[in-house]
């Protein structure tokens, strides 16, 4: 085969890995690509097309439809330049070329390079309709995402329902606040949190069906809500029920119960909004087991206003100031996919707001980029230690307070410490788009060939492993969240006291971790993806370190031989062990307590589950000098 000539090789390796990919019997195919990776921010992608094969056939396409790669690989990016920050953005897309062909046993894997495919082709048809920089950024803005949504006075909206877009997607935090009156004969309707359907699904994926039936169902005469999830691969879920049917069934969600104990059939009785009221009724409303005095929270002819926020585990429901049920997520079913609210049934609509939506800051609203700004690191560029940040593209604000918390460590301004965000491409444009402009403003993403899904994060973590061993040299090689405070002089301190530079894990190591069965839990692994009783040492996501020849291994092993495990920080010690196993490693696990993956304790080297308010919060008593107290210690 003719070898490609070296160019910028940005939208090329992308399309190649869906094209290989695409043979689903052998995803590598007949044909092998070479393809030598040049940086180069003067030389247009243009220069590829005489290299590129000119038709590849696959098994995905209907028909045996006959693919042109020349069009794939070139033809949203010809004539196009790309400036350094955009280039260092792609430093470990180049190195991931081997990834898609083996994938097998990660959910999506193909849906989500088939999507990011999509999403690339999207935004560099941004680049197709202006002119330079400054009008990149005035389309960028034009479209920015909005931080809330209202639409008030939504009566009359008829029989088809009412439906909100969400420009981008939700985040922890995000919240949608609806306020109406049940009606009707049955009293019964829907809200439902939807994504985006893919162009051969016509029904998109439903990531929260929240039904309130006031008259009940086939199992029940009682009033009941049934929460539920759809996507059309595998149909409808198995439904959670409030009150459930087994009243022992009553699983937490983020230490809430799934089902607030106080709901129950009864006669449908709500809390009046009077005090005097609601001790009228307080007599004749049924009570359980335990004497808790049970009620129903919607009632037909009266007002209800309903919260339904992202939590950390789950989506809870808040009805009239009080917590009625919660949902934990489902596999694959994240809110950042959400993109429209269908409210619809019997429900008098009077308003809706959504509010907490992610949005990027503004540049013409931060004052201190400059300090913001990463510095560009050479080539195998040796440091102590590499940082390495799962986020989701459109967290916007989480990567905005680590970059003003503990990104401002003087090991990392002075360049002793890298720390780099890894960052999947979104389905949503408006989303891509911004990100874009962020890319171009700090330099410190790393855009993954993939769009987001949990089930690939072990990807990110391989990606994390070559960036900080192949693009860098680092000593050490950290994997962390974009929620997650670091302590970064006490980690590397504390790296230094351990006095292990090879077989090192490090971090809040779990020895006796079993697997979840439940197929409906957002961390449920099957007997075929694991058939054993416990997993191997591992440590926990929020953050752990390896040594050099840990990440190494893994980059290398990445082609091939590993296996690839949809937890990754499961996934992490699981290859340990085999390198174990294989005679090569001798590895030493040290604990470390001070990483707390569930919020904050006093003393911590890392906090989990601070939103930005927070993380800003820590490092200003970081500043002060205070021994790493807890935000919340002063309330």
């Amino acid at each position: 085969m003719k070898k490609w000539s070296g160019g910028v090789l940005i939208g090329s390796l992308f399309m190649l890995l869906i094209l290989r990919y695409a043979v689903m019997k052998n995803p590598i195919g007949e044909t092998q690509f070479s393809v030598p990776i040049v940086l180069n921010s003067t030389m247009p992608l243009e220069s590829l097309q005489d290299a590129v094969p000119p038709t590849i056939q696959t098994q995905e396409y209907a028909n045996d439809q006959v693919i042109s790669a020349h069009k794939l690989v070139s033809g949203p990016f010809r004539k196009r330049t790309f400036t350094r920050e955009v280039q260092s953005s792609l430093l470990t897309w180049s190195r991931m070329k081997d990834l898609v062909t083996y994938s097998q046993g990660l959910p999506n894997a193909v849906v989500a390079i088939r999507e990011a495919h999509v999403a690339w082709k999207n935004l560099t048809d941004v680049f197709e309709k202006v002119k330079n920089g400054s009008s990149i950024d005035r389309e960028v803005k034009e479209k920015q995402c909005p931080n809330f949504l209202n639409r008030i006075n939504v009566t009359g909206h008829g029989d088809s329902g009412y439906n909100l877009s969400i420009p981008c997607g939700l985040v922890q935090g995000s919240s949608i606040t609806i306020i109406g009156i049940p009606n009707g004969l049955l009293g019964e309707f829907q809200i439902e949190l939807t994504g985006e359907s893919l162009p051969e699904e016509p029904d998109p994926p439903i990531i929260l069906h929240y039904n309130v039936r006031l008259q009940g169902d086939k199992l029940t005469d009682s009033p009941v809500i049934v929460q539920n999830t759809w996507t059309a691969a595998d149909d409808w879920g198995e439904e959670e029920r409030c009150p459930s049917p087994d009243p022992s069934d009553n699983k937490k969600v983020a230490e809430l119960n799934q089902c607030n104990e106080m709901v129950g059939g009864g006669d449908g009785l709500k809390v009046m909004e009077s005090e005097s009221s609601y001790i009228s009724l307080r007599s004749s409303m049924p009570r359980n087991r335990s004497g808790v005095v049970r009620y129903f929270p919607f009632k037909q002819g009266y007002l209800s206003a309903m919260t339904l926020r992202m939590g950390e585990e789950g989506i809870q429901m808040t009805v009239d100031g009080k917590q009625i049920t919660s949902f934990a997520y489902r596999e694959n079913l994240e809110p950042w996919l959400v993109s429209e609210v269908k409210i619809s049934g019997n429900l008098e609509l009077i308003s809706i707001l959504a509010n907490g939506l992610p949005t990027s800051e503004g540049l013409d609203n931060t004052v201190d980029i400059e300090a913001l700004r990463t510095i560009p690191l050479p080539l195998h560029h040796p440091l102590d230690l590499f940082m390495g940040v799962f986020s989701t593209a459109n967290n916007f604000r989480s990567r905005m307070a680590v970059r003003r918390a503990w990104m401002q460590y003087p090991a990392v301004k002075t360049g002793a410490v890298a720390v780099r965000f890894f960052v999947g491409l979104h389905k949503n444009h408006r989303v891509n788009e911004e990100l874009w402009s962020e890319v171009q403003t700090y330099g410190d993403i790393q855009l993954m060939p993939f769009v987001d899904y949990y089930s690939l994060l072990t990807w990110k973590t391989i990606a994390i492993c070559i960036f900080g061993t192949e693009v860098v040299s680092a000593k050490y090689v950290m994997k962390t969240d974009d929620d997650a405070f670091v302590r970064v002089d006490e980690l590397l301190a504390s790296l230094n006291r351990t006095n292990v530079t090879n077989g090192l894990l490090y971090g809040l190591i779990n020895y006796e971790a079993i697997p979840h069965r439940s197929p409906d839990s957002k961390w449920y692994i099957s007997m075929e993806e694991w058939p054993e009783y416990i997993y191997p040492p591992w440590a926990h996501g929020p953050g752990y370190v390896v040594s050099h020849d840990i990440a190494k291994a893994v980059a290398k092993r990445h082609k091939g031989h590993l296996k690839m495990f949809k937890l990754e920080d499961v996934a992490m010690g699981i290859w340990i062990a085999e390198m174990v196993k294989d005679g090569g490693l001798r590895v030493s696990y040290v604990n470390e307590p001070r990483v707390y993956n569930e919020g904050c304790i006093e003393g911590y080297v890392v906090a989990h589950y601070q939103n930005p308010r927070e993380m800003l919060c820590l490092w200003q008593k970081v500043k002060d000098g205070s021994i790493a107290k807890c935000c919340e210690d002063d309330e």
